[in-house]
């Protein structure tokens, strides 16, 4: 044999050994990518303060296949007039629910209309003036952006769809000065007026 032509003893196994390596964890990978775990870059001022511009995201999509979607939950979802676009924005009211904002005051009904919840929003800086008012079918929720005079959402094009809703706010990852988990979750249920018709 030529000396030229021979191979280090090893090589052939190394390689068969870091391409299974290589396979073992694309299998691992992928489904946790494609199933559980989603990278997502926030774009645009919808969400100030409780989110910035190029914030980086981690979206858990598993989360919605096992629990309810709650008020107050920071979701990602498909943009009702174009499933290609992503939005973030808060759940404000639940299916069946009618979702009446005036002065920027959130309040909602359940459908006998014996309850009435006004919302206590702590996380939002700016209210906006009008009004709007929805009730929301079987599947449907309404949505808000945290910076009202800048968020174009349900009180512009309407509820969205449960099934377009991928999943929710897991992790803020970047910058580090602002990584958390759970960002932006907030629940009403000690902050919200509750009145009897």
């Amino acid at each position: 044999m030529n000396p030229n032509q021979a191979q280090t003893p090893g090589t052939k196994e190394s390689d068969d050994s870091f391409m299974r390596f290589i396979f073992i964890v694309m299998l691992i990978a992928l489904p946790i990518r494609i199933f559980i775990f989603w990278p997502f870059v926030v774009s645009g001022e919808s969400m100030v303060p409780t989110f910035q511009d190029k914030q980086y995201l981690i979206i858990d999509k598993l989360h919605f296949k096992l629990h309810d979607i709650e008020r107050g939950d920071v979701v990602i979802f498909k943009y009702p007039k174009d499933p290609s676009r992503y939005f973030i924005k808060r759940i404000i009211g639940l299916p069946n629910e009618t979702v009446l904002v005036k002065n920027g005051v959130v309040t909602i009904s359940d459908q006998s209309k014996q309850h009435i919840i006004t919302l206590n929003e702590p996380y939002i800086s700016e209210t906006t003036n009008g009004s709007s008012e929805i009730t929301l079918a079987d599947d449907e929720y309404f949505v808000m952006g945290d910076n009202r005079p800048q968020s174009s959402d349900s009180r512009v094009w309407g509820p969205v769809q449960k099934d377009l809703i991928v999943g929710r706010a897991a992790a803020r990852l970047f910058p580090l000065s602002s990584a958390d988990i759970l960002p932006g979750e907030y629940h009403y249920l000690l902050d919200s007026k509750e009145t009897a018709k």
